[in-house]
């Protein structure tokens, strides 16, 4: 039974294959299209999907779409009549990728795809409530949904038990903690569905003194969790802004200018609207539990990629266990929906073992030695090839050296994380790694944090933290006998003027809050990762690493061989491991820019 799932035309495009119930494969389009945050239709993610299992679209029995095309265009219709004659430009600019495109979807998977057989729906958040429940490790959970929009819904609890999933309650557009933080996203001078991360690592360096405005002026908050915005600070409604006047005006300034500098009053609101997120996630968690009665928490949409949130849930104790969707966003939903199908639509039993069945999030594509050799070989790229014992000692003398390396091995992520298969690593000790990865490979905003990928076994030891994260979305403090005692002088300053004070043993992955993105790393999901982990404590006593994704602004993470290869020439790491084999950047010629490379891996 071959069921694929399909997420598209709004932002995060994705494939998900479903075998026999078994998660086969899933990929964003922009890892192929390199077009950050595709939302076009993913022709080259189900080409992968359906390649990875030897299948073609005529095998397919199912396809499934995440979320209704004609329920969203009754928001979109009844939300603009109820604002007209305001809106008008918003709206004329909304409706013809509806016409043309969004109300025909069961049309376009059909053409696209050259498949005739039944193609389901399921609503947004459903889709969101699958992805998180069906591949958790729970036999029953409360499961809860926060993102911008689907279809009416901003956020829902629902209960999972076996193979189903009940929807119990929900809040609806425009009142939406997802759109809250978009709003203040575009306020602070980032990009709307995108940046809302960099929001996130800003909140550390400021003080939440704003944040007695957004309860008392923007928000009506109830005990559940549940609130009412006030659309008159806000502009998503009618127009082609997320913030109005009234907002600006009651934050002392329009919106800052994109790439302009930073001031301690950016820092400030982002501490505020972190506390106010924080606050109604926990309501939303505590009212899940009391709603549903069960000990374990299911999350998934775009907010429960808020890993500072999230790490609250966990430290609060509302439930025994919590487990995240990795892809959390909209790529989720086409795995949410395939899942769905499979277990709720046709009635497949769900067989629990107390592991997730996400297989490390590792669904992508995968180059083996034959492949990247050719590929080097063809285009005259130096390289040294070892074998395995080999490659991890060499790798370990180089990270101890503070070299910066592309690590390039096995099935490429699904989800916005890089778990260690897409990753640039480095040595979490040195206290110019942050500064140095910051500006000189990943050419972004210098007070953003890096993640620590950190042994399984011993996560404990580092950081206030007793559970597994394996996909680095929870966040934890690290131990106070791990922490630097700051000077007189030091403890004095705050803002920015903290980003270069060492706060602990391993600076680069503590934030200026002595909080740090955890992701835990076992041998099974990553066997290779996990090894060089191992070897590089047995070398320095220090189980864990640097992990941040293979990539530089603006792009998305890398996924083929010329991808790696192009970005390890654009930037200033020195070396690039791919599977077995060695680069030196010192050994390599300049880049040519017009190589022909993408063809030695095209996708039938």
């Amino acid at each position: 039974m071959n069921i694929l799932g399909i997420s598209a035309f709004y932002h995060d495009s994705a494939a998900c294959l479903v075998v026999d119930g078994e998660i086969a494969a899933a990929a964003q389009e922009e890892r192929f299209t390199r077009k950050k945050h595709d939302q076009n239709f993913p022709s080259r993610a189900v080409a992968y999907c359906l390649k990875e299992a030897g299948i073609s679209a005529k095998d397919l029995n199912y396809v499934g779409f995440y979320d209704k095309p004609f329920i969203k265009f009754e928001r979109i219709l009844e939300t603009y009549l109820s604002v007209a004659p305001k809106g008008l430009r918003s709206y004329l600019k909304a409706l013809p990728p509806w016409l043309k495109e969004k109300l025909w979807t069961r049309r376009n998977i059909r053409e696209n795809l050259g498949y005739w057989g039944p193609v389901l729906f399921a609503e947004h958040h459903e889709s969101h409530a699958a992805s998180a429940f069906f591949p958790s490790p729970f036999e029953e959970a409360a499961v809860l949904t926060m993102d911008g929009v689907g279809e009416w819904a901003t956020a829902s609890i629902g209960a999972g038990r076996g193979n189903r999933v009940e929807m119990l309650k929900e809040l609806r557009f425009p009142h939406s903690l997802g759109l809250l933080y978009s709003a203040f996203t575009y306020y602070l001078g980032f990009k709307v569905n995108s940046g809302e991360y960099k929001v996130m690592g800003l909140a550390p360096y400021g003080r939440p003194q704003y944040a007695h405005l957004i309860r008392e002026r923007l928000l009506d908050l109830r005990d559940d969790g549940s609130f009412r915005m006030d659309l008159e600070y806000f502009n998503y409604v009618s127009g082609l802004t997320m913030t109005g006047e009234k907002f600006h005006a009651l934050f002392g300034g329009p919106p800052r200018r994109p790439e302009s500098r930073l001031t301690q009053r950016e820092m400030d609101i982002a501490a505020s609207l972190q506390a106010v997120t924080e606050e109604i996630m926990l309501k939303m968690a505590r009212h899940a539990r009391q709603l549903t009665g069960l000990k374990n928490l299911c999350l998934a949409g775009g907010v429960a990629l808020n890993c500072v949130g999230n790490g609250k849930i966990l430290k609060e104790k509302i439930f025994d266990g919590i487990w995240i969707q990795p892809a959390a966003g909209d790529a989720g939903g086409a795995l949410g929906i395939a899942l769905f199908v499979w277990h709720q639509v046709l009635g497949k039993e769900r067989r629990v073992n107390g592991k997730d069945f996400m297989k490390g999030a590792c669904l992508g594509p995968r180059y083996d030695n034959d492949g990247i050799k050719g590929f080097l070989d063809r285009n005259k790229i130096p390289y040294r090839r070892l074998d395995d014992r080999e490659l991890i000692r060499e790798t370990v003398r180089r990270l101890k050296d503070e070299k910066v390396i592309g690590w390039f091995q096995g099935r490429m992520e699904f989800g916005p994380r890089a778990l260690g298969a897409r990753s640039i690593i480095g040595d979490a000790r040195s206290p110019k790694m942050q500064s140095v990865m910051n500006l000189k490979i990943k050419h972004r905003e210098s007070f953003r944090p890096f993640a620590p990928s950190v042994l399984e076994g011993k996560v404990h030891e580092w950081f206030d933290m007793d559970s597994s994260s394996p996909y680095m979305l929870l966040v934890a403090d690290v131990r106070e006998d791990k922490k630097r005692e700051m000077t007189e002088e030091q403890k004095k300053l705050f803002g920015i003027d903290l980003l270069n004070v060492p706060r602990s043993r391993v600076p680069a992955v503590t934030h200026v809050d002595y909080s740090a993105r955890i992701q835990t790393v076992g041998r099974e999901a990553h066997p290779r990762y996990h090894d060089l982990i191992k070897a590089f404590e047995e070398e320095t006593g220090c189980p864990l690493l640097i992990n941040t994704s293979f990539n530089v602004r603006g792009e998305p993470i890398v996924c083929s061989p010329e991808d790696a290869y192009r970005c390890f020439m654009r930037t200033e790491m020195d070396c690039l491991v791919m599977e077995n084999f060695v680069l030196d950047k010192l050994d390599q010629p300049p880049l040519a820019e017009d190589s022909d490379w993408k063809k030695e891996f095209e996708l039938d």
